[in-house]
């Protein structure tokens, strides 16, 4: 791809000027009509070093409303950033609607470079190539504009700008031990970026090839092909993203009327067991810690099933400073600006710590769909979403452990009940609880397919039977003490 990039013409140093000022004077209309469409942009800079992409982008911005984007320089991963997920710090970066980011070097920098000094294997490279391609393209179903460019120069003009660089004292530093390597052995650094451009150009996120000999004629191939991009995402905003086929692999999941909600437990049993399965999570803890062992809990259910108490006794077995409860409601301004994965993804644990959701992504495809806070297209396009995010946390070393915890209308009714007519529960019952008790059908019918179609291999849904909050207790210690034990074991 690098070889056979089509290297435009250079114009005419007059004509040059000339179609970079028209080009400046329609990216800054442009940002204007981006944020008032509420559309995002993403422009990733990555190429050789010393072709100048700290250059590039602080010519392409020279123009724009600094209060509308932002500029990172994204560096090796630190100690904390390498106990995450390898795409969370890019996932956590993406902009609110409307906004435009700039980035200096990314996931390809990140990828080639571990190829080259074999730190990663073949097989985990594909992973991270699917794993690039999954997530760059959720960015563009969720109406992100993603334009990737790559600064082309020869190992000769490579050379000469790092020794004219190292000539001076006061731009020596800008040259690392790894430009000089680079340079070094460019044949074969050439064959693994030729690889990378090659296996993550997409029709929705192609690489675009600059020939950045010159920082003029850099800078304008980079500003003529954003205004082509943006005026392509403002014609197309209104177009239906296409739906994905599931190819996970599903576990088969009962209908919630099928699950018998009269099992009981014994109080003395109760306790017996509740005490052993903490004392055995609370050992599991400890070596998922030595280990570094992420572990992530979802919780759903229905209104008064339980959640609370049953998170309760789970984290009463834990190490305090090994774990998070993380309660989500309505998404927030700036949360509901972003895709609908970034508010989880900005709350995942480091590796050998507990994070527990109370409730979760899938509201996406309960609340939001049902209560129409998302479009029909969104919401089914966030099953396969989420399995590919549950995969990324799976492929990363996660334990995934999903509760939905059940019970029947009549227990609702009761506990509902219960809380209203009780002042020190009064706090746990609001209008917006009745309100979706009015819709027990229709949430009935969404959770059916929520299971039906995100229960996979990999993260599967457990049931929690809580008419008897103590069984469910139990239940859910046992399941999560069982997950940790497997995945310990290998």
């Amino acid at each position: 791809m690098i070889d056979n990039y089509n290297a435009l013409l250079k114009p005419g140093e007059e004509e040059l000027n000339e179609r970079l000022e028209a080009a400046h004077s329609k990216i800054f209309a442009q940002q204007m009509q981006m944020k008032e469409k509420g559309l995002p942009v993403i422009v990733l800079f990555e190429g050789w070093g010393a072709a100048g992409k700290g250059s590039a982008l602080g010519r392409v911005i020279r123009t724009l409303d600094p209060r509308f984007f932002t500029a990172v320089s994204m560096h090796d991963p630190s100690e904390d950033e390498k106990r995450k997920p390898f795409l969370c710090r890019y996932f956590t970066q993406i902009p609110e609607a409307g906004r435009f980011l700039f980035m200096d070097s990314g996931w390809m920098t990140e990828v080639t470079h571990d190829v080259l000094m074999d730190r990663i294997d073949r097989k985990v490279y594909r992973e991270r190539v699917s794993s690039v391609r999954r997530f760059e393209r959720g960015l563009t179903d969720n109406g992100y504009l993603v334009l990737k460019f790559f600064l082309q120069i020869s190992r000769k003009e490579q050379k000469k700008r790092l020794d004219a660089l190292l000539d001076s004292k006061d731009t020596a530093w800008q040259v690392g031990e790894c430009d000089l390597w680079e340079n070094k052995h460019y044949d074969k650094c050439e064959e693994v970026f030729d690889m990378f451009l090659e296996d993550t150009s997409t029709s929705t996120s192609p690489w675009y090839i600059v020939d950045a000999k010159s920082k003029k004629w850099a800078e304008l191939q980079i500003l003529e092909t954003m205004t082509a991009g943006i005026d392509m995402a403002l014609k197309n905003q209104t177009l239906t993203v296409p739906l994905i086929q599931n190819t996970f692999p599903l576990i088969p999941m009962p209908k919630l009327k099928d699950v018998p909600l009269d099992v009981t437990i014994d109080i003395d049993d109760y306790h017996k067991e509740l005490k052993e399965l903490q004392e055995r999570l609370h050992e599991l803890h400890n070596q998922a810690y030595r280990r570094r062992i992420p572990i992530i809990i979802a919780y759903e259910g229905w209104d008064a099933a339980g959640k609370g108490g049953n998170i309760k006794r789970l984290t009463a077995a834990l190490d305090p400073r090994g774990y998070e409860v993380i309660p989500i409601a309505s998404p927030k301004p700036h949360e509901k600006s972003r895709h609908f994965l970034w508010r989880f993804w900005t709350r995942l644990p480091k590796t050998g710590h507990f994070a527990i959701f109370d409730r979760t992504w899938y509201g996406r495809v309960m609340v939001e769909r049902l209560e129409g806070f998302c479009t029909e297209n969104e919401w089914q396009r966030a099953y396969n979403e989420i399995n590919e995010f549950e995969k990324e946390l799976y492929d990363w070393g996660a334990v995934i452990v999903k509760f939905w915890v059940h019970i029947d209308s009549d227990t609702q009714l009761a506990r509902f009940t219960d809380r209203q007519n009780t002042p020190e529960k009064q706090w746990k019952i609001t209008d917006e609880d009745w309100r979706n008790r009015e819709k027990w059908d229709l949430y009935e019918g969404a959770v059916n397919e929520m299971l039906a179609k995100t229960s996979t291999t990999y993260a599967p849904w457990h049931i929690l039977q809580s008419n008897d909050k103590h069984y469910a207790r139990v239940q859910a210690l046992r399941i999560v003490t069982e997950a940790l034990e497997k995945a310990l074991e290998k």
